[in-house]
């Protein structure tokens, strides 16, 4: 109970300032973040950020974290002359790198289909685009397995997550990201649903990078790609040469 009375304390302190002269009530929903930056050093196994906010008025909160889209190709294995290989293939031009969602109450009760493609709202409206050749079916086929391969992955999330309300305008939800969560921008768009629509919403950023050490080999390695690659053999062989020292006749 004093926990949830401290945090209701900060987020009311945090809502006088972020109002203002009142655009945050004309809003519908303000919300924020306990940090923006997740910094990934040596050892890394993952982090969570705390996603805090109140509404004006009555309304469920759906919340997306989407990472920076990229292009993703995806295999089918088939069987030529006997062996395995990689016989066919789909790639997609707008994957996100990491995509979660967070909801006060189960998607399909608190939303319209329409409204939820309208703002891809759930893995199932992500609207991936086929960027090479394919049919309807093939995309759809391709597009579930890659779905599939990045929920086994953590980088989509199976189930959304719950985000909780403290009182009837007050909610917050923990968001987690797995050891293996890619760096870049991320956006986090939080919506206030009322009568299965969205009433209103607003973005907010959220950092995923390198930092320290890690961070100066990576980008040594994308500046200098042929230095580095020339650094990582020569180690490797200094490496395989102290290995075999000990089994070498005197």
């Amino acid at each position: 109970m004093n926990r949830q009375r401290s945090f209701a304390l900060a987020l009311l302190a945090f809502l006088g300032v972020a109002g203002g002269g009142g655009s945050a009530r004309a809003d519908g929903v303000v919300a924020d973040l306990s940090s923006h930056l997740i910094a990934i050093t040596t050892g890394f196994t993952g982090a969570s950020v705390v996603l805090f906010g109140a509404t004006e008025g009555r309304g469920d909160i759906v919340a997306i974290v989407r990472g920076p889209e990229h292009e993703v190709t995806v295999w089918r294995k088939g069987k030529v002359a006997g062996i395995w290989v990689n016989a066919e293939s789909v790639m997609f031009s707008n994957v996100p790198s990491f995509y979660t969602v967070a909801t006060s109450r189960p998607l399909d009760e608190i939303i319209a289909p329409g409204p939820a493609a309208l703002y891809r709202i759930g893995t199932a409206n992500l609207k991936l685009q086929a960027k090479s050749p394919a049919t309807p079916e093939e995309a759809t086929r391709f597009g579930a397995a890659l779905i599939a391969e990045h929920q086994r992955d953590g980088l989509f999330a199976a189930n959304p997550s719950k985000i909780a309300f403290l009182g009837e305008r007050l909610f917050r939800a923990t968001i987690a990201f797995p050891a293996n969560v890619p760096t870049g921008t991320y956006i986090v768009e939080i919506f206030l649903v009322r009568d299965r629509d969205v009433v209103s919403g607003q973005t907010t950023p959220l950092v995923v990078s390198k930092v320290g050490i890690d961070a100066e080999v990576s980008d040594f390695a994308t500046r200098q790609a042929a230095a580095y690659g020339a650094i990582a053999v020569l180690g490797a062989l200094v490496a395989g040469w102290l290995a075999s020292l000990p089994f070498r006749s005197v």
